[in-house]
C-alpha cells in the first residue's frame, strides 16, 4: 500500500476508534480463531487460519470479507508475514507485512512487523476509514455490505493519484491497471471462480479531475452513481434459517471439500443455511462454506459461497446465446487415395454444456480417389438451441512437385557434366523432398559442341506429375577480344601491342594473359603493321582480331 497512514490516522481513530494495539488485541478475532492452533511468533499461520483472522477482522469493521480478502491477495499474495527465515515481510516501498502498511504515525512499528493480527487489524481499519470519507464516491441507496460500494475505498487505500484513475482521459477506457480494478478482479476470481461478475459503474471521464503527469490527489466530480447492474451483497453474514439460492449450478458436497462426493443442484435452486459456515486448507480457495440443505431435506450438504445468493426475488435467469465452439475443422489439402475421417481432431466445446463433440454432425463427403475440392460442415446445437457451424474445404491433393536448379546452362567443352547435380524436387505435402525420385531423359555429350535437351520428371504419391526441359549447350562460343583497334602512333614512340587490350570468355571468364601476337611494330620506320591477336579458350573456341598499327 502506498499512501501514507499518517494522513488516515485521525479519520480511522474517530471513525472505529481503533487507534491502538490494545484495542485490536480486545477484538476478539485471535480468540474466534483459536480453533485453528495458537499463533506462533515468526511463523505463518496456515492458509485457513489467515482465512479465518481476515474473515472476522472484516466482519467485526462490517467490510464484505470478500474485498479485504482480495485487498491481501493483491498486496501479498501469499498471505505471508513473515518470510521462510521468519524475519517480516518488508517490501520495497516500506509496505509491512500482510496487509503492506507503510506505517507513518499512530501505529506501533515493531506489532505492524512482528503481529499479523495486528497487522490485519490495522488494515482493515484503515480500509474501514477510507469507506467513511465524504470526498469518495458511493453508490445510491447502497450500505456498507454491498461489495460494489468498496470500489472507491479499496482505490483509495493504494492512493486516489491519476494512475489508479478508473477510466484513461483520452480514449475513456477503463483502467484495468488500476489498484481497486486488479483487486475487484481478484474478488471475481477468488469469491466468485469467475461465475459472477461484480457490477460496473457508468462512469464518464468528466466524473474526475486530476493531470495524469501530476502526482496531486483525484478530484471526484460525481459523488453518487446509480447503477443498473445488480449489486451483490457480502455472503458472510448468512445464519442458521436464512434461505439462498444458487447463482450457478452447484455442488452440494458430504465434506469441506472441492473433491468430496457431491450432488449437483441447477441455477436458482433454493437452500437453507443450518449453521455457520467454515473454511477450508487450500491456498486457491478464499471462499468459505456453508451447511445448506434443500427445502425438502432430500439434498444436505456443504455448499461454496461462490455460488449462493440472498437475493431470491432478483435472481433472473440467465438466458444462454452463447454458441459453442468448434475446433479443429480448418481446411486442408489431403493425398490422393488417402484415409480420411471427416471428424478427427475436431471438438465442440460450450460454455455451459462443456463438451458437445460427440453431438457434431457433418453433411457433405469427401471422395479421396478423385481430385478437387470438396466442402464440408460442421454443426453443433447446445441445451440453450444455441447452434455454431463451420464450413471446411477439403482438396484432394492435385499440386504438382515442384522440380529447382533445372535451368539451362552452357558447359565447357570435355567438361564433366551430371544432370542431376544442384536439380531438386519438394512436393506439397508429406512427401516432402522428391529429389531422390527426379527421372532424367536425354543426353549430353561434352566432347561434342552443340545444344541437347534433357527433360526432368517427378511424380507425387497423389500422381501429380511435374516436367521440366532443359537446354544444355556445350561450349561453342568465342572468346572476346577488345582494345585492339586499330590506331595511328607518332614516329620513334613506344608502343607495347598488349597495352590495353583484353580477351574474355563466356566461361573461362578473363584470358587475357593468353592473348598470343603475332606480326611486329618498328616505330623508328614510317609505315602500316598488320598484327593478328589471338586467344583459345578451354572448349578449344578460337577469337582473332587484325589491327593495323601506323607510324608517322
Amino acid at each position: 500500500m502506498k499512501i501514507p497512514l499518517m494522513k488516515v490516522g485521525i479519520m480511522t481513530c474517530l471513525t472505529l476508534g481503533l487507534f491502538n494495539g490494545q484495542a485490536f488485541a480486545e477484538s476478539g478475532i485471535t480468540y474466534a480463531c483459536s480453533t485453528f492452533g495458537e499463533i506462533q511468533p515468526n511463523e505463518n499461520p496456515s492458509h485457513k487460519q489467515i482465512n479465518c483472522l481476515l474473515t472476522n477482522a472484516a466482519i467485526q469493521a462490517e467490510i464484505p470479507p470478500e474485498v479485504v480478502k482480495a485487498v491481501a491477495t493483491q498486496e501479498n499474495g501469499d498471505w505471508r508475514q513473515f518470510s521462510d527465515d521468519g524475519k517480516p515481510i518488508i517490501s520495497g516501498d516500506g509496505g509491512i507485512g500482510l496487509m503492506q502498511l507503510t506505517n507513518k504515525s499512530g501505529y506501533d512499528q515493531k506489532k505492524l512487523e512482528n503481529d499479523i493480527v495486528y497487522n490485519i487489524e490495522a488494515g482493515v481499519e484503515v480500509l474501514s476509514g477510507m469507506y467513511s470519507r465524504r470526498d469518495l464516491p458511493k453508490i445510491k441507496g447502497a450500505g456498507r455490505r454491498v461489495i460494489e460500494n468498496w470500489y472507491f475505498p479499496v482505490m483509495a487505500y493504494n492512493g486516489t493519484k491519476p494512475v489508479n484513475s478508473p477510466l484513461y482521459q483520452e480514449n475513456e477506457k477503463i483502467n484495468a491497471n488500476a489498484y481497486q480494478e486488479e483487486v475487484f478482479a481478484q474478488i471475481e476470481n477468488q469469491s466468485y471462480l469467475n461465475d459472477t461478475k461484480l457490477a460496473k459503474y457508468p462512469f464518464k471521464t468528466t466524473d474526475f479531475q486530476y493531470d495524469r503527469d501530476s502526482t496531486e490527489n483525484i478530484i471526484f466530480k460525481n459523488l453518487e452513481y446509480t447503477l443498473t447492474d445488480q449489486t451483490h451483497d457480502s455472503v458472510y453474514w448468512f445464519k442458521a434459517g436464512d434461505k439462498v439460492v444458487t447463482t450457478s449450478s452447484a455442488n452440494i458436497r458430504k465434506e469441506i471439500n472441492t473433491t468430496a462426493g457431491a450432488v449437483s443442484v441447477p441455477p436458482n435452486t433454493s437452500l437453507i443455511i443450518t449453521g455457520n459456515f467454515d473454511y477450508h486448507e487450500s491456498k486457491g480457495n478464499k471462499f468459505v462454506f456453508y451447511p445448506v440443505q434443500t427445502e425438502d431435506k432430500s439434498i444436505k450438504g456443504y455448499v461454496s459461497s461462490a455460488y449462493i445468493s440472498n437475493r431470491l426475488s432478483n435472481v433472473v435467469p440467465i438466458q444462454d446465446t452463447d454458441k459453442p465452439v468448434i475446433s479443429g475443422a480448418g481446411n486442408k489439402t489431403i493425398k490422393l487415395n488417402s484415409s480420411f475421417n471427416p471428424k478427427t481432431n475436431v471438438s465442440a466445446k460450450d460454455n455451459a454444456d462443456g463438451n458437445l463433440t460427440s453431438k457434431i454432425k457433418v453433411t457433405g463427403t469427401v471422395n479421396t480417389k478423385k481430385k478437387g475440392t470438396y466442402t464440408l460442415k460442421y454443426t453443433v446445437t447446445d441445451s440453450s438451441k444455441n447452434a455454431a457451424t463451420v464450413t471446411r474445404k477439403i482438396t484432394i491433393d492435385g499440386t504438382k512437385p515442384v522440380i529447382s536448379g533445372a535451368n539451362s546452362k552452357t558447359v565447357g567443352y570435355y567438361s564433366t557434366f551430371n544432370p542431376k547435380s544442384g536439380v531438386s524436387a519438394k512436393d506439397n505435402l508429406d512427401d516432402g523432398n522428391l529429389t531422390s525420385k527426379i527421372k532424367v531423359t536425354g543426353t549430353v555429350n561434352t566432347k561434342k559442341k552443340g545444344t541437347y535437351t534433357l527433360k526432368y520428371t517427378i511424380t507425387d504419391s497423389s500422381k501429380n506429375t511435374a516436367t521440366v526441359t532443359r537446354k544444355i549447350t556445350v561450349d561453342s562460343t568465342k572468346p572476346v577480344i577488345s582494345g585492339a583497334k586499330s590506331k595511328t602512333i607518332a614516329y620513334n614512340s613506344t608502343f607495347n601491342p598488349k597495352s590495353g587490350v583484353f580477351a574474355k570468355d563466356n566461361l573461362d571468364g578473363s584470358l587475357t594473359s593468353k592473348i598470343k601476337i603475332t606480326g611486329t611494330v618498328n616505330t623508328k620506320k614510317k609505315g602500316t603493321y598488320t598484327l593478328t591477336y589471338t586467344v583459345t579458350d578451354k572448349s578449344k573456341n578460337k577469337a582473332e582480331v587484325k589491327r593495323k598499327i601506323t607510324v608517322k
